[in-house]
């Protein structure tokens, strides 16, 4: 059949994630105001996106913190159709980064995790930045922070942190100060994380269920869909997800060329390979029809080669 061009036997090269980071709790949460000039011919109008740092005590997430607040619709809207009878009908838009970053500074470790009709965890060590600390201070949403510049992934940054929250963390990448980095950006302004706010965390309210098949009427529960897979997830719990694959940053690669080739053959062979596929119990379910938008232009990576 011809959604199994791409095949299940691929899928299966990944090993298991090992489950060696314990789970912690967000303490409060950082809110930022991204920025990114992915086109340098379009310098006017860079990416822009609400991202959010979950600050634990000994781990941080940083997020899409606009994909956060649409999934937390999206499970809502499931619940109420769930609860009314029927089938249920998911219209799920997904905007913003799918990626999150997980920092863990007390093992060196940082682990990116990907979704695509399935979680994958990319490991890697936390990345050694060189600050240089200066005397120069600010004070961002009542924090009192101080400034740090550094060169990291080919570009200069200027860092503000605040060594009132002790853990080194930041957002995306950006650790190894000692404090949390709550404002930094390079120094053209190509890349941008300016502070938007701080917010002490508290657990997400109790719900009567989760989205599963096994909750509310089984057989008509949807398939999974991408990023469903954490809605049930509070937002203050710092945790790598279960079930996970571990893969490598040019073998996702591969995966997301899989995906934005022929989405639909793409989605229904992961499915099939996880043990899912199309039928439910009332029946098959309804024919997916995903569609993926266009490429951006991006030619000026956040990450940019070091000069000889």
């Amino acid at each position: 059949m011809k959604w199994l061009i791409f095949p299940a036997a691929t899928i299966i090269l990944f090993a298991p994630a090992a489950r060696a980071q314990q789970p912690d709790t967000a303490l409060l949460y950082i809110h930022y105001k991204f920025s990114h000039v992915r086109d340098t011919a379009n310098r006017a109008n860079p990416y822009k996106e609400d991202m959010v740092l979950a600050v634990g005590k000994n781990a941080a997430v940083y997020r899409s913190y606009q994909r956060q607040l649409q999934l937390a619709e999206a499970k809502k809207n499931i619940q109420q159709q769930v609860s009314a009878g029927g089938h249920v009908q998911v219209n799920l838009h997904l905007t913003g980064s799918g990626s999150e970053y997980f920092q863990y500074p007390n093992d060196h470790k940082l682990i990116r995790k990907e979704s695509l009709f399935g979680n994958f965890l990319v490991t890697a060590p936390l990345p050694v930045i060189h600050w240089q600390i200066t005397p120069d201070t600010a004070t961002l949403g009542g924090l009192h922070c101080q400034k740090a510049t550094a060169h990291f992934r080919g570009r200069n940054y200027i860092a503000w942190f605040c060594p009132d929250l002790p853990l080194h963390v930041g957002p995306w990448e950006l650790n190894g100060l000692p404090g949390v980095i709550v404002q930094a950006y390079d120094d053209h302004k190509e890349i941008q994380f300016l502070f938007d706010g701080v917010e002490k965390a508290a657990p997400a309210a109790k719900t009567e269920g989760s989205i599963t098949a096994s909750s509310g009427n089984p057989g008509n529960m949807p398939p999974p869909l991408p990023g469903m897979e954490d809605m049930n997830n509070d937002p203050a719990l710092i945790k790598l997800p279960d079930n996970a694959t571990k893969t490598t940053d040019s073998a996702f690669a591969k995966l997301q060329a899989a995906f934005r080739k022929d989405p639909n053959a793409f989605a229904q062979s992961m499915m099939a390979a996880h043990g899912g596929g199309m039928a439910g119990d009332n029946g098959p379910r309804p024919k997916m029809d995903l569609r993926v938008a266009p490429a951006p232009v991006i030619n000026n990576p956040i990450e940019l080669p070091e000069k000889p």
